[in-house]
């Protein structure tokens, strides 16, 4: 996979892409990150890059030739891959897993950052995606793209140590992810469930599967209004309804 973050601040990824999961990444040839800063693109002695809202009002905005010029460089280093351009936006379509999964499925990302009140309107003309990070605005949009670029980087094949990883993360399969326990068996009075030490993998999964559904259920109980719930899931749901109630 290539990636392409188009920034005025390119030296802030140098901490995400220069440690854990991401480096590895970059070290085993898996994926290639380059950083284009579009200051360079600006026109004049000051490389301008921004300049004040037709209409008036406050702030200032992303002039459009930088950011198209900044297109085209990446066009012609890399005309033959398929590009899938990301605005980050706060007025864009909310970054989740299943976006990641996408994402970690193409041949070609390209982040771009804006800064200041926004953009000019005709940058969205180069963009397949406005996406979000979350309801709040941000300074500018590299912080979102380092957590979409990590997000989607430890989904490629080979990058996780363990395959399986990504798939029982938290929202990979529409559930919180399940408890989990390591040595020592108890600590502080504290013990590990038997079932984990059952060496009974049936029964095991069963309880993962029943804890992840219970921390869906009493923490994020929006993810269950779409899930199409199993028989047993149902049955589960009771139980802790029940159990729920002879707390109170």
């Amino acid at each position: 996979m290539k990636i392409d973050v188009v920034t005025l601040f390119p030296e802030m990824f140098d901490g995400p892409l220069g440690h854990s999961i991401v480096s590895r990444a970059i070290d085993k040839g898996i994926v290639e990150v380059n950083r284009v800063n579009f200051r360079q693109f600006g026109k004049g002695k000051h490389q301008v890059v921004d300049d004040t809202p037709y209409g008036g009002g406050a702030g200032m905005l992303l002039k459009p030739e930088p950011l198209f010029d900044a297109m085209e460089s990446i066009e012609e280093r890399s005309p033959e891959t398929k590009k899938r351009v990301i605005l980050m936006d706060p007025a864009g379509k909310p970054f989740n897993q299943a976006m990641a999964e996408d994402f970690s499925e193409e041949e070609h990302l390209v982040f771009l950052c804006g800064h200041y009140e926004g953009y000019d309107e005709r940058i969205r003309s180069l963009v397949t995606d406005e996406v979000s990070l979350g309801d709040y605005v941000l300074t500018g949009g590299e912080l979102a793209a380092m957590v979409m670029i990590d997000a989607s980087v430890r989904l490629l094949p080979n990058v996780l140590g363990n395959a399986a990883s990504a798939q029982t993360d938290s929202h990979s399969s529409g559930l919180l992810e399940h408890p989990h326990y390591t040595r020592p068996a108890e600590y502080k009075g504290m013990g590990v469930p038997d079932v984990l030490m059952s060496g009974n993998h049936a029964k095991i999964d069963e309880w993962r599967h029943k804890e992840s559904l219970k921390r869906t259920y009493f923490r994020r109980p929006d993810m269950l209004e779409s899930r199409d719930l199993t028989k047993q899931e149902q049955q589960w749901i009771k139980e802790f309804q029940l159990d729920q109630e002879s707390d109170q």
